[in-house]
């Protein structure tokens, strides 16, 4: 290993380092003092819970960890949006599991923990996953009710999905392990079967001191709404039990018995592993993304036995297209490359650009493998479109317009890694979070914004000063050079894969070294959906 690869993996690992430290902080939640309380209660945190719940030894695959993260400050903050949820197996059943996290704000929903319950009620969906709802929350955060209440994508949108799911045929469990008040009281009551833990579930619309405030009515809120009220009076709920393990090892009978469940099929041989050393691909990233690397030494260290069939591989050189296979999977990979090349009239191109030929090369590989319902995996590492009269008169965007529309219209699954920079339209094309992919993450170095920290400081700069000296005022070079300094400062603050993952941009920031794993639940879980709608790609300039 050279002195540049060791650079490069010692900056890579120590953003590793840096994300597991931030995700260690998460997972202690709404703190020690909430936790001991949570204890005190007899009553295991939301983490342990999922733990108990899962099968021994089986992946986890955490979703939303980042979700709120360095948000909320003046309320206190809301570490992974108030709900840990991901993607485990129960019974040996692949499931989504959401539990709300009661010692952040007792479980209260702030704006990103209904942004958050949407994406998981949406993987369900869109993977014909059973969902397992692990219920402990005090109901909307006040403070901020208009922001989570009354809008389309907001709290009343989780009980239109649970009667959607429902008519899906998609499982819904609830264990109601806390309280479960007013508009939230429908989730475990919309699910297939509710089941409650006595002396700590309630469900109810209002509780006790509501209650008598609005009709002078005195009652405690376990006779309100507890487990034994709605198994034996209401009959809202189906099972009651004394201890949350007991009603944690039920929901495994459940699933246990449930009958299989029809699968897409996807191709799937016996996994191997890679014929080159994952560990290397550390190395392999430049330091702060800034230099030419080979997206093809990254892919044959992420792929089964290194095996990485070309399409087109002498055309269109700015973006890899191949057939390959991960954890036994097959899988059709669209990868940016990185490396300076020339193309066939001897023009040089410039690496992580989309040329015109790279944007045709990809659409008509995405349309092959929507053609033979192969999932597609993008490996996204673009700066954008190549701009300047050259491209413009060679038809550019005619050509992005031909690989949006395939990305947009594929029926296949798409799993989307963000491994270095996403930016402007870069990021659409290459299956950003608005081309719905069935899952999406980042690594440590990844970069998300409309383009790069100094171009767009530089444009934003150019606006600021224009601004100023139409006031009359006068900027200096000194001033001029600090204003970009602070703008340069909050603009890179953006574009951090935290930043996207606080606001779901992505699903989730993971170690490189866990691609091929991620890769591989995320294709599991969308097997389970057998229905393709038709292949058509409308209407486009050829």
């Amino acid at each position: 290993m050279n002195l540049s690869q060791n650079r490069n993996e010692d900056w890579m690992k120590l953003a590793v380092s840096q994300t597991e430290q931030h995700f260690e902080k998460i997972k202690m939640g709404g703190g020690k003092k909430a936790t001991e309380k949570q204890k005190e209660r007899g009553k295991l945190t939301a983490r342990e819970r999922i733990r108990y719940l899962c099968d021994t030894g089986a992946v986890f695959t955490e979703i939303g960890g980042f979700a709120g993260f360095d948000m909320y400050e003046e309320q206190g903050g809301c570490p992974a949006g108030g709900t840990v949820a991901g993607l485990g197996y129960i019974s040996g059943r692949q499931c989504l599991i959401v539990a709300n996290d009661q010692t952040v704000k007792a479980g209260a929903w702030f704006p990103i923990t209904g942004k958050k319950n949407l994406r998981l009620q949406e993987i369900a969906m869109e993977n014909h996953l059973p969902i397992v709802y692990l219920v402990d929350s005090a109901g909307v955060f006040l403070p901020m009710q208009d922001e989570i209440f009354p809008d389309k994508e907001h709290f009343g949108r989780i009980f239109r999905n649970n009667a959607r799911m429902s008519a899906m045929g998609i499982t819904q469990i609830a264990a109601v392990m806390g309280a479960c008040v007013a508009g939230g009281a429908y989730l475990p009551i919309m699910s297939d079967e509710t089941l409650m833990v006595e002396g700590a579930g309630s469900i109810f619309l209002a509780g006790s001191y509501l209650v008598k405030a609005a009709i002078g009515e005195d009652i405690d809120n376990e006779t309100l709404g507890g487990a034994v009220t709605h198994t034996e009076i209401s009959g809202i709920a189906d099972y009651k039990f004394k201890t949350e393990q007991e009603c944690l090892d039920h929901i495994k009978k459940i699933l246990a018995k449930m009958g299989p469940a029809p699968l897409a099929d996807f191709n799937r041989s016996k996994p191997s592993l890679p014929k080159k050393n994952p560990q290397e691909i550390y190395s392999i990233m430049p330091e702060g993304n800034l230099k030419p690397y080979d997206m093809l030494e990254i892919i044959e260290r992420i792929v089964d036995d290194g095996a990485f069939d070309q399409f087109k591989q002498d055309y269109g050189k700015t973006i890899l297209c191949g057939y390959a296979r991960i954890d036994g999977w097959a899988v059709g990979i669209v990868a940016n490359q990185r490396l300076i090349s020339k193309n066939k009239k001897g023009e040089m191109q410039i690496g992580g650009v989309i040329y015109n030929d790279s944007a045709d090369k990809a659409a008509r590989f995405i349309m092959n493998c929507n053609q033979k319902k192969i999932p597609l995996v993008f490996l996204q590492d673009v700066t954008g479109f190549m701009v300047g009269s050259r491209s413009e008169h060679s038809g550019i965007i005619k050509d992005g317009a031909k690989l949006v529309n395939a990305v947009a219209n594929s029926v296949v699954p798409k799993i989307t890694i963000i491994i270095g920079n996403s930016y402007g339209a870069g990021n659409y094309a290459m299956c950003g979070k608005a081309y719905d992919p069935r899952f999406i993450y980042a690594w440590p170095s990844a970069k998300i914004a409309v383009m790069g920290g100094d171009q767009a400081a530089k444009t934003l700069l150019q606006i600021q000063v224009a601004n100023l000296k139409a006031k009359g005022q006068e900027v200096t070079p000194e001033a001029e050079q600090e204003l970009l300094g602070r703008i340069k400062k909050s603009y890179e603050k953006q574009t951090t894969p935290y930043y996207a993952a606080a606001r779901l941009w992505v699903d989730g920031i993971i170690d490189p070294i866990d691609t091929r794993s991620v890769i591989s639940e995320a294709i599991n879980a969308a097997n389970h959906n057998p229905e393709f709608r038709e292949f058509k790609t409308g209407v486009f300039q050829v």
